[in-house]
């Protein structure tokens, strides 16, 4: 008999979280580790084997494994990720000023080829020629290659040409647009593809991490992986097309947080490390997005939860704005590596460091910072610049203080470029250490925590007036900022979903007035309808407050540090494809998606050949994908609108839906 002990596991940007979870008996254990960045199963192995060992479960004893992650949503909201080559068919360059993608591609190479197809499949002759001759330049200054085509959802053929010519002149991965997105839209599939090549190498770290923990530690279950919808894909799927990763982890928590607390209808908001992640729970479901999720700016042809992600998280930036005559703070988007984390992995180095500066009298520029190595492999390195170079290979595995680094203002700027492509980490104070310093939180170095906000509360504002009187005041600054941040992104998420967009929280004197409890002869509030559900390892620190300020019901579950972990093994598989019939002229009917184009002379003959080819691909996917038994669901959608009288089929979407559990390792 199969057993139900189920491990789910949630890699986000500082912790990864480990449960193990029986669908009789509910959580049976949880731990934490620091994520390993340089090496993801070192993180993964310290969670796990804290469960295990806690639980006494056998490894034998666990029937399917399951992941969720921040890795793909942090690396898009801080700009991180490999150098990908844009292979645009039929498109020109004109092209890229649309939906954000020239801003997405940056410096990343981009090459144009004539081909493509029309809206029916009908093909322009591609011509590989400027590929070809930009081969030997590509191939050593990238880390993986997008691909996408003009109609290339109604004829893939141009795509899958020009990966197999990719594939047979380079060993780095590859992705067609066609494979993410059945969406009209060519730009915005452009930009998601791009985006999904920038995660392939990370995602496939973090799967291959942790099938080398399962191998070395005998456990045999599948892995499944979290959809940014919250369905389950099998991990060959999720390092095929990492993009439908970014906010799993969200996604996972807003899943947990529905079954932790039974609550049917909430505002969920999910602080990490890196982020605030905030959804809304509607009738017991999350609701999505179907416009496609939008991360770091970028609108992806992604389907996930409607989850607004912020920059705002414990290892948030905190950046003090000085030139008025009142010091002001804000935190984000930026994550640093905090002080009492740096020092409490790497020693005395780092409290030496902030001693000097303290004694120093005056404030330099760039007092309480550092910068250290990622320790990711050497090939996303590939494509540096000259200064680049020079500066990285004075950047350790031990923080370097940035007042010995920088030594000309240009530098600053290379050193933001090398933290951009995940190479090298800044430390500085966070959020996290003014929770150290106040013994809110007490998992790393205290001291060295101290020390930074010690130096920053020195920082003078324009009347030359240090901008706190000690450490402690400092640290009620930042909490108190966190806080009102907090509030503000809420309320932007909650009148967004209400329809209101025109109302800026952060700029609104009305909103400012309730949220501060002004009084005055007209008096403002402000409330959300329902409570607020918070997640993560600091909820208890942070949501009673916000909350209050909302005049909302705070809910922290008690598993809400682990909620991610927890909803990664509560998920059902789902897979969904489109296959549409379009009518170029009366008569000739094209069935196309999902397979080879065909042409039927009857549109009834047609229509039932695309739910038929619709149904059985969506069945084979979810198998493939581990469910269990999966059931199907079809919806037609049709636009005929009358012509002269007579309806005139123009476009047909077939949505075929399956879903169930994952299968159980036996």
């Amino acid at each position: 008999m199969a057993s139900d002990i189920l491990l789910g596991i949630d890699t986000g940007g500082t912790y990864t979280d480990a449960v193990l979870f029986s669908e009789t008996r509910g959580v049976i254990a949880k731990a934490k580790s620091l994520t390993t960045r340089h090496d993801l199963s070192v993180g993964i192995s310290g969670a796990v084997e804290a469960v295990l060992t806690s639980s006494g479960v056998l490894s034998t004893q666990i029937s399917l494994v399951s992941l969720s992650t921040t890795l793909a949503t942090n690396a898009l909201v801080e700009g991180h990720g490999g150098r990908a080559g844009l292979v645009m068919i039929g498109f020109g360059p004109e092209d890229l000023g649309r939906d954000g993608l020239d801003q997405a591609l940056g410096k990343d190479p981009v090459v144009f080829l004539k081909g493509g197809h029309d809206v029916h499949g009908t093909e322009t002759p591609l011509e590989l020629g400027p590929l070809e001759s930009a081969m030997s330049d590509l191939k050593d200054s990238v880390t993986s290659f997008a691909v996408a085509g003009y109609f290339a959802v109604r004829n893939p053929s141009h795509e899958l040409k020009v990966r197999d010519f990719l594939r047979s002149h380079s060993p780095l991965p590859v992705t067609c647009s066609h494979q993410l997105s059945s969406k009209l839209g060519g730009p915005r599939r452009a930009l998601t593809t791009l985006l999904n090549s920038r995660l392939v190498s990370m995602i496939d770290r973090l799967v291959g991490a942790c099938e080398d923990f399962m191998l070395a530690r005998g456990i045999t279950a599948p892995i499944m992986v979290v959809r940014g919808d919250g369905a389950l894909i099998s991990a060959a799927e999720a390092r095929l097309r990492p993009i439908e990763t970014i906010l799993s982890g969200p996604a996972a928590s807003l899943i947990g947080a529905q079954f932790l607390t039974g609550r049917s209808d909430a505002v969920v908001s999910d602080i990490g490390g890196t982020t605030t992640d905030v959804a809304i729970l509607d009738k017991g479901r999350p609701r999505l997005d179907a416009e496609g999720a939008v991360v770091g700016g970028y609108r992806t042809m992604v389907e996930a939860v409607a989850m607004r992600t912020y920059g705002l998280g414990g290892d948030s930036e905190v950046r003090v704005h000085d030139r008025g005559l009142a010091a002001s703070i804000e935190l984000g988007p930026r994550r640093l590596m905090p002080l009492s984390l740096a020092a409490w992995i790497h020693g005395d180095e780092v409290s030496a460091v902030l001693e000097r500066q303290l004694k120093a009298s005056y404030i330099g520029r760039y007092d309480g910072r550092f910068a250290v190595r990622t320790g990711v492999p050497a090939r996303f390195a590939a494509g540096l610049e000259k200064k680049e170079i020079e500066l990285f290979d004075r950047i350790g595995m031990v923080p370097v203080p940035l007042d010995q680094l920088i030594s000309v203002t240009p530098q600053k700027a290379t050193l933001d470029r090398l933290v951009s492509r995940g190479l090298v980490h800044v430390c500085g104070v966070t959020p996290s250490d003014a929770l150290h310093v106040l013994d809110r939180q007490h998992q790393w170095d205290r001291e060295s925590a101290l020390l930074g906000l010690e130096l920053l509360a020195r920082t003078r504002d324009g009347a030359g007036r240090p901008i706190a009187d000690s450490a402690v005041t400092m640290a009620n600054r930042i909490v108190d900022r966190l806080t009102r941040q907090s509030a503000d992104l809420l309320i932007a998420s909650a009148l967004s979903e209400d329809g209101v967009f025109d109302v800026d929280p952060t700029r609104s004197p009305m909103v400012d007035r309730a949220l501060n409890r002004a009084g005055g002869i007209v008096r403002l509030s402000i409330s959300l309808d329902r409570p607020l559900i918070g997640l993560g390892a600091s909820a208890r620190e942070y949501y009673p407050a916000i909350a209050a300020q909302l005049s909302a019901e705070s809910i922290v579950p008690d598993e809400a540090d682990v909620a991610n972990a927890v909803g990664a093994v509560v998920g059902q598989v789902r897979s969904a494809v489109t296959v549409f019939v379009t009518s170029p002229e009366e008569g000739r009917f094209v069935l196309s998606g999902a397979g080879e184009n065909r042409l039927f002379a009857d549109e009834a003959q047609a229509l039932a050949a695309a739910e038929e080819r619709a149904r059985a691909v969506a069945l084979d996917q979810a198998i493939v994908n581990g469910a269990n038994d999966p059931a199907v669901l079809c919806d037609v959608f049709i636009q005929a609108p009358e012509i002269e009288g007579r309806k005139r089929l123009i476009e047909a979407r077939i949505v075929a839906t399956a879903s169930g559990r994952p299968r159980f390792a036996s």
